[in-house]
């Protein structure tokens, strides 16, 4: 497996301590430098643009100073990438820490001290990009199940089933120009007009164009069965099964809707409803 690279920014308004900083950082296989700044407006443009994980961050420099560089990301909303500073003073130590700087290196660094705050860089790189994964994961399996985030995380820690819904709670029917997001659970029935399906639902009825196939594999079949070659109901929206004299089958919806049940379905229709 190929080592995942440390993306690398280096600011410094002087030209040997940058140089010097490079050629040092070179010698580790998992750096990987993408750019060199001479100023905090520059760095500012180059964080934004190129999103490193890593900035060895210079403090005293002409227009914005390392601090004013983070503040600036901060108003631009951009994400604060890890920050190691390096600077001929020890007096913004402890102000560098309080905006959690991952180390804060004194010029001339040692090849020791660089070493140490690499370790440091590739503890938290880690840990970020397995929290990352996590939530991506997480995110993932809200999207498959319909759970919110946290009910899936307290799911997770107790031990308990986390179920995944293979089937959309929404469906997306484009009209023209426009895409109209329907909640699937409101879907009472739908019906076949030609090339088109009338989807009937509790805000009104909307024209979309798919095959009646493909709506039954979309759709639920706990909750959506088939009645007859062009109609499927919602279970949750039926009132009752009525057979008539000559033999047939209708489905009485809650809105008195009726629709007709067809001989090669009624079976199926009446499992549906447990009869």
């Amino acid at each position: 497996m190929s080592q995942q690279k440390i993306t690398t920014l280096i600011v410094d308004d002087e030209p040997l301590a940058r140089s010097g900083l490079r050629l040092r950082l070179e010698k580790y296989d998992d750096v990987q430098i993408l750019a060199e700044c001479q100023n905090g407006l520059d760095a500012v443009s180059m964080i934004s643009q190129h999103r490193p994980d890593l900035v060895f961050l210079d403090i005293q420099m002409p227009g914005l100073n390392g601090f004013q560089v983070i503040n600036k990301l901060k108003e631009l909303k951009q994400p604060i990438p890890m920050i190691v500073f390096v600077t001929a003073y020890d007096s913004y130590a402890i102000k560098a820490f309080d905006v959690h700087a991952l180390d804060y290196l004194l010029k001339p660094a040692d090849d020791r001290r660089l070493k140490d705050a690499l370790d440091k860089v590739r503890e938290y790189f880690s840990t970020q990009h397995q929290d990352e994964q996590s939530r991506k994961l997480v995110n993932l399996v809200a999207e498959l199940t319909g759970d919110d985030c946290e009910e899936i995380l307290r799911k997770l820690a107790s031990g308990e089933p986390v179920e995944t819904n293979p089937y959309p709670d929404v469906l997306a029917i484009k009209d023209g120009s426009e895409v109209t997001r329907v909640n699937v659970s409101d879907i009472q029935w739908i019906d076949a007009a030609g090339d088109y399906m009338c989807v009937h639902a509790l805000d009104g009825m909307h024209i979309m164009r798919k095959t009646m196939k493909e709506l039954e594999q979309e759709l639920n079949p706990q909750l959506f069965v088939r009645v007859h070659r062009s109609a499927i109901a919602n279970i949750r929206f039926v009132k009752k099964l009525v057979s008539h004299i000559s033999g047939e089958y209708h489905l009485i919806l809650h809105n008195d809707t009726e629709l007709k049940v067809s001989r090669s379905h009624r079976d199926k229709v009446k499992a549906a409803m447990k009869m």
